[in-house]
């Protein structure tokens, strides 16, 4: 697996070989030495892997799932290099992706948010602002925003490549992406479009440090605005495509102004304004009686 990582690592996909990593360093854990023969991985240790991360660590099923995904990944890998032969030691875990509590805030909410008094120059404000910036640019993640380049703004388009995919988006420039640009900007020397990355060399870790620091104040802000659930850089694109949803914008347009692969992808996002329909829906039903 550290040889995965690794190669992830050269083609600049920091994050995925971070996971990587991290999902090796569970599996140490729990087999209790650092070397295991892809011979010895069977479903009797995978069912015993995921009862200790579920049972022991307290982890969800869908993030012991992402570490089952992870790590079947790296043994099809083995098995298609001739390392090993495919015995499906995943078979009897649970690799799928539930659904989630909803994200997403309502309108009300993301208005009450925007017009909040904060100090300006502040942190709460900065933190605000990339949320609504995120939320103005289609849900942009916030690994996204902080590798803008001044250059990527052309022509009244902001045209990017999503860190994750590689997959070229272009978005028309608005006044309030403006508004907030102004309020925000970086230094003239600097490269980057936003002022979250100021050191290239120390990109990663300046990226990780700002994301933990806005997310800890965005937390301060969503109970201030009365939020039952933790407010978070994640929450402005599953806003995005609930409220586009509820507007009636089709699942094809919502997919690709997000950059996902597939209306698979963006169907979980929007799991959760569906069973809001559905017990409409059902109220309206029970009411006809």
């Amino acid at each position: 697996m550290e040889s995965v990582a690794e190669r992830l690592e050269r083609l600049e996909k920091q994050r995925t070989a971070e996971t990587y990593m991290s999902a090796l360093k569970s599996f140490r854990r729990f087999v209790g030495r650092p070397r295991l023969a892809f011979s010895e991985l069977d479903t009797d240790l995978t069912a015993a892997y995921e009862a200790y991360l579920i049972r022991r660590r307290g982890l969800t099923p869908n993030t012991s799932s992402f570490y089952m995904r992870i790590l079947r990944a790296v043994y099809n890998r083995a098995v298609n290099q001739g390392l090993t032969t495919q015995n499906n030691p995943f078979r009897g875990v649970y690799t799928g992706v539930a659904r989630t509590a909803k994200r997403a805030i309502p309108q009300q909410a993301l208005r009450r948010i925007r017009d909040m008094q904060l100090p300006e120059d502040g942190p709460l404000a900065f933190a605000r602002d990339m949320f609504l910036f995120s939320f103005y640019t289609r849900g942009m993640s916030f690994v996204d925003m902080a590798y803008l380049r001044k250059t990527d703004l052309k022509n009244g388009t902001l045209a990017y490549r999503r860190r994750k995919t590689g997959q070229l988006l272009q978005i028309r420039w608005e006044p309030c992406m403006q508004e907030i640009l102004e309020r925000h900007e970086a230094t003239a020397e600097s490269e980057f479009l936003l002022p979250i990355i100021t050191d290239p060399s120390e990109g990663r870790r300046q990226y990780v440090q700002a994301s933990h620091r806005i997310n800890r104040n965005l937390k301060a802000i969503g109970t201030a605005a009365g939020l039952a659930a933790p407010l978070s850089m994640y929450v402005a694109r599953h806003t995005w495509a609930s409220i586009a949803r509820s507007r009636h914008i089709p699942l094809s347009v919502i997919s690709d102004g997000m950059g996902h692969d597939s209306e698979a992808t963006t169907q979980i996002y929007l799991a959760s304004i569906d069973n809001c329909e559905i017990d409409k829906a059902n109220r309206l039903i029970i009411k006809s009686l």
